[in-house]
């Protein structure tokens, strides 16, 4: 029993199977233990069927035996089990827990990142329509008046530079008056009779004169003046009138301009959202080249390398390795070798001097030719601009004409005139006082003082005055009521 014991102990781990092995084992230990011990005992029997019954019994004795001892050990086993058992499912729920952590952790990761690329790519599109923006280049020129008027001031500060400050290149000088045009033919005489006279003497003595004069002798440069100073304000005007005129043309050039503008801009955009995603051409963004203008001339070494090219072209060799062999021949090469090419490219250099002296006279021909095209341009803007001047002001005179016939009414000649309130009455009363207690109170400050007397008087004191304009207005109602009367009765 106690191998049996020992024996259920050392199979704790193993399977049913096994634990069933183990004891059948160890009972036909025990039984052959026990048949051996009846087996001397019966041995001094003579009968053999004793012993073969002595051999039975002690087999069901033996199985007993062992059935006995085995049962406490398969119950232990199996809470064993169960025990086991229970703790693997704890163990595979906390796993399970464990595995669906991880997968919540995954699923937020995955869902930041799903979040990150799509701020992303918006992001991509933003930064694609800036740079689209950034590639948006109007046609649109700049109007002619606009840059017609940048161009005078860019000569009007031009002057002021050269003349210094305060003082404008082109402005407009105002005629003198009649003293200074006397002064002017009179000044060189005084300085020949006194040379040794500074300038306040002469100016002084000038002075005298002018004021000695009659108005027979200062008539002549009374009327030069006169005639300047009409010739003067007739070209202020105009000059005046034509900015005018300008301006608005200006204006409205402008308009034009916004307007084909922002059709472009539209347009571009259109354009663009339609290609969006698709590679477009890069465009040529260099600048273009004058065809008349003449090309630079070759130097000896590549006139050299022109004459070399169609030979090493022949041979099968590329760009970089022409340039590197010929390159080493030019170095290698004496300067009598060199002297024919040199020759060349210098007969080339003179040839493009002269072209290139043919071409600047040209710019500057075309240049006189624009700047004249420029001036006629602006003749006819000006008077344009004029027109549309016209226009605009016979347009305001049309409006204002019809503005003032609105507001002209028929007034009724025998119509009653409303009398004065008790407020005009009491503000009459209180305009003397006011002016008597405060001589030279402007107008503004006279009416607020009369409205903040008027608002702190009595009742009774307005009662006072309106009992002064009720006989007046009683009065004037019925005149009124006979005016309406007779007015209906002739309509």
């Amino acid at each position: 029993m106690a191998t049996a014991a020992a024996g259920s102990k050392r199979a704790g781990g193993r399977g049913r199977k096994a634990l069933v092995a183990v004891l059948d084992n160890d009972a036909n230990i025990s039984a052959g233990k026990a048949a051996a011990a009846l087996g001397a005992d019966v041995s001094a029997s003579p009968a053999p069927k004793a012993k073969r019954a002595s051999s039975k019994s002690g087999k069901a004795a033996a199985a007993k035996v062992a059935a006995a001892a085995a049962a406490p050990s398969v119950v232990d086993d199996v809470a064993e089990l169960q025990g086991m058992l229970e703790r693997l499912r704890l163990e595979k729920e906390k796993a399970e827990e464990m595995v669906r952590e991880r997968d919540e952790v995954i699923r937020k990761k995955e869902e930041e990142i799903e979040t990150k690329e799509k701020e992303q790519e918006r992001l991509h599109a933003q930064l694609r329509k800036v740079q689209r923006a950034k590639e948006f280049k109007p046609t649109v020129s700049l109007p002619l008046v606009k840059s017609m008027l940048e161009k005078e001031q860019e000569r009007d500060d031009k002057g002021k530079k050269k003349k210094g400050k305060g003082k404008a290149g082109l402005e407009r000088k105002k005629p003198c008056t009649a003293y200074v045009l006397w002064l002017k033919d009179q000044w060189t005489e005084i300085k020949k009779e006194n040379p040794e006279a500074d300038f306040k003497e002469v100016t002084n003595t000038l002075g005298t004169k002018w004021k000695a004069l009659g108005s027979e002798e200062k008539q002549p440069y009374e009327e030069r003046y006169r005639q300047e100073k009409e010739a003067y304000l007739q070209v202020v005007g105009q000059e005046k009138r034509e900015a005018e005129a300008m301006k608005l043309l200006e204006e409205q050039q402008m308009q034009w301009t916004a307007k084909e503008l922002l059709e472009q801009y539209l347009k571009f955009r259109q354009e663009a959202e339609e290609g969006d995603g698709k590679k477009g051409k890069r465009k040529n963004s260099k600048k273009d080249k004058d065809p008349a203008k003449p090309k630079q001339p070759m130097s000896a070494y590549f006139v050299y390398s022109q004459e070399r090219r169609a030979a090493l072209v022949a041979e099968k060799k590329n760009v970089p390795e022409i340039g590197k062999i010929t390159g080493e021949e030019w170095k290698s090469m004496t300067e009598a070798q060199k002297a024919p090419y040199e020759e060349v490219a210098k007969k080339q250099k003179e040839e493009y001097h002269k072209k290139m002296e043919v071409y600047k006279q040209m710019k500057i021909e075309e240049a006189a030719g624009l700047e004249k095209e420029e001036e006629e341009q602006k003749k006819i803007m000006k008077q344009e601009a004029l027109q549309l001047l016209k226009k605009k002001e016979k347009a305001d005179n049309i409006i204002k004409k019809t503005k003032e016939k609105r507001q002209k009414k028929a007034v009724d000649p025998n119509r009653p005139k409303k009398p004065a309130s008790s407020f005009l009455l009491f503000s009459k009363e209180a305009r003397k006082q006011l002016l008597e207690e405060r001589p030279g109170i402007n107008n503004s400050t006279l009416n607020a003082l009369i409205s903040v007397k008027w608002k702190e008087l009595s009742g009774e004191e307005r009662q006072a005055w309106s009992d002064k304009a009720a006989p007046a207005m009683a009065a004037y109602k019925k005149e009124m009521d006979e005016y309406t009367k007779a007015h209906s009765s002739s309509a």
